[in-house]
């Protein structure tokens, strides 16, 4: 069955404060890991999930975002006239699909972000995703919700189950398991105290969203921290429709956070082939001199 679905959005206005100072004039979704930006993993998984127009919102100092999805002729020809035909190719690709800028003037939340694409989505489902969150290429978790989603034509939210003592960093849901890892949620909670979470099952972030979400993003009041919580609407809206979650059991690692961010940078630089070998040289005999110090 072919993809109903054919746009994404990406809130990229955030501040990125757990970042600074790196983060003070550069997006965070430019941090590198290995060789490619946080935002480029986002777009390329979309990407190979046929999805070919791509809306991001973004806000003060985000140009570089725009400038790294548009084409650079000088780079281009200097590419060219070196023969580095494989780079220039890579380079190229950034900017074949089209692209829409929306300029989110205020953080109020990730609701209100999303709020701001209404125009462009033109009454169609769409994707979410959240560059922060990333999730290993070989693991298909937006092809798998997308699945659903053809299925039961509902929104769809990616979950996955933390650690008790991390559920007030999520929202978490409760909900019934009507298949393997597809859950009916029935209730969300924003980051909950670990004594009232409904359950250890996290919203991560990959969405699958029905148009209609608009609707109850508009008449949801400011919540936690003074934003528009998609949360509240996603709760809103599962009072009237169904609304569906995928628990995922692959890698996600959440670059939105040092250690996680970290993480990633070590795990991807181990599946890249130009630097794997010599990295995990560099890496074992780290260690290995870690633990003689120790002993």
């Amino acid at each position: 069955m072919p993809n109903i679905v054919k746009k994404a959005v990406f809130p990229a206005a955030g501040l990125g404060t757990r970042f600074l100072p790196a983060t003070k004039a550069s997006p965070k979704e430019m941090l590198p890991i290995v060789d490619k930006p946080l935002i480029q993993y986002a777009v390329e998984e979309a990407e190979n999930c046929g999805i070919k127009e791509f809306i991001m919102i973004t806000g003060k100092s985000k140009r570089a975002i725009e400038d790294h999805f548009d084409s650079a002729w000088e780079l281009e020809e200097n590419l060219k006239s070196k023969g580095k035909q494989a780079m220039l190719e890579e380079i190229r690709k950034l900017s074949r699909h089209q692209f829409a800028y929306i300029r989110q003037g205020a953080p109020l939340g990730l609701g209100h972000a999303i709020l701001c694409s209404k125009a462009f989505v033109n009454n169609e489902p769409f994707a979410v995703i959240l560059s922060d969150d990333i999730i290993d290429p070989e693991d298909n978790l937006l092809g798998e919700m997308l699945k659903i989603y053809n299925e039961h034509g509902a929104t769809v939210l990616a979950l996955q189950r933390v650690p008790q003592e991390e559920v007030h960093r999520y929202g978490i849901i409760a909900g019934k398991e009507v298949k393997k890892n597809i859950f009916r949620i029935t209730d969300m909670v924003e980051k909950p105290k670990q004594s009232s979470a409904p359950s250890d099952i996290a919203v991560i972030g990959r969405y699958i969203l029905t148009p209609d979400i608009f609707n109850f993003l508009e008449k949801t009041l400011p919540g936690k921290g003074g934003e528009i919580q998609l949360t509240d609407a996603l709760n809103a809206l599962l009072q009237k429709k169904p609304v569906y979650g995928y628990l995922f059991e692959g890698t996600r690692y959440d670059a939105g956070d040092k250690l996680g961010y970290l993480k990633a940078t070590v795990e991807f630089a181990l599946k890249t082939p130009t630097v794997r070998d010599e990295f995990k040289k560099y890496l074992l005999s780290t260690v290995a001199s870690i633990i003689n110090k120790e002993q």
